[in-house]
């Protein structure tokens, strides 16, 4: 799956999305639950078994590094065939990979490690200075099979819980703004979850991650220009909007364009490379962030 490749997994219990967890005591618990369930080895999960409870635990989690808070929520598609396929990997001790919610395209969201603790999710990763970014982050699995096994629309019941999901999140911990990121963000050479089918622009109209502004100034313009001409000037204002330095100027490219102009991805215009478009949504999006180009 796309959150599970070489990232890391962690351990939860049923319980409602919107409590803040006794993380410690619920993860001992949790952990014993496991090897009753599972013993040593994996158990198949059914899609019976996913509407039992809302909480599963999963036992791959650590904690946070230097007490850290979470000020990330990363969002992912699952990758996987089916989401029981996803639920069952997730929950594998084996894997060494999980996330703190799993949510189906049902609009079902499980709840697998309790947010104070660190999930395994997001593997190598970076974003705006910080590279252990499962330290800073909540990670969501959205059910999807994803590039791999036939990508489709995610339905609008699970966008609907994705949403009231980062609502509940960003209220309690109180994320910033602009902090609504996509897995491909954070891991651009590696990642294109969760893809550019994924409704960033709804979820930034809810206050979930930033839009490009529709409105253009006139000055943008000129700008802009200047800012797609050269690759490596576009990726140095990537950097600046929080992308990854050690990362080639054109996979950056590929990955803002996925997230903020899924039309360069779905039309197959040439995604590695900026345009004047492509520019005027980063110059709109820096401004947001209140950064300076210049």
């Amino acid at each position: 799956m796309a959150a599970c490749g070489a990232d890391k997994a962690s351990t939860a219990k049923t319980v409602p999305v919107t409590t803040n967890n006794m993380a410690f005591l619920k993860n001992l618990i949790a952990q014993h639950l496991l090897k009753l369930l599972f013993g040593s080895g994996q158990k198949n999960v059914t899609k019976e078994d996913m509407k039992k409870d809302t909480t599963t635990y999963s036992p791959n989690f650590d904690e946070r590094a230097n007490g850290q808070s979470p000020s990330i929520v990363l969002l992912h598609y699952t990758g996987m065939r089916t989401a029981c396929e996803a639920l069952e990997r997730l929950c594998d001790p084996n894997a060494k990979v999980s996330a703190h919610y799993v949510v189906d395209e049902d609009g079902h969201v499980r709840a697998l490690v309790v947010e104070d603790k660190r999930a395994w999710h997001a593997g190598l990763s970076f974003w705006g200075g910080e590279r252990d970014i499962n330290s800073a982050s909540i990670g969501i699995e959205i059910v999807n099979p994803g590039h791999e096994f036939g990508y489709r629309v995610f339905p609008q019941a699970q966008i609907d819980a994705v949403i009231a999901l980062c609502a509940d999140i960003k209220a309690r911990q109180n994320i910033p703004t602009d902090r609504f990121l996509a897995h491909s963000d954070v891991s651009p050479a590696r990642k294109t979850d969760p893809g550019e089918l994924f409704p960033w622009e709804e979820l930034a109209a809810k206050g979930f991650g930033l839009w490009p502004s529709a409105q253009e100034r006139e000055e943008d313009k000129q700008a802009a220009s200047e800012l797609c001409a050269d690759p490596e000037v576009f990726k140095s204002a990537l950097v600046k909007f929080g992308y990854d330095p050690d990362v080639r100027a054109d996979i950056l490219t590929t990955a803002f364009h996925r997230h903020f102009c899924p039309d360069k991805i779905l039309q197959g215009a040439s995604p590695h490379v900026p345009n004047e478009d492509s520019a005027v949504r980063l110059l709109s999006l820096l401004r947001q962030k209140g950064v300076r180009t210049a």
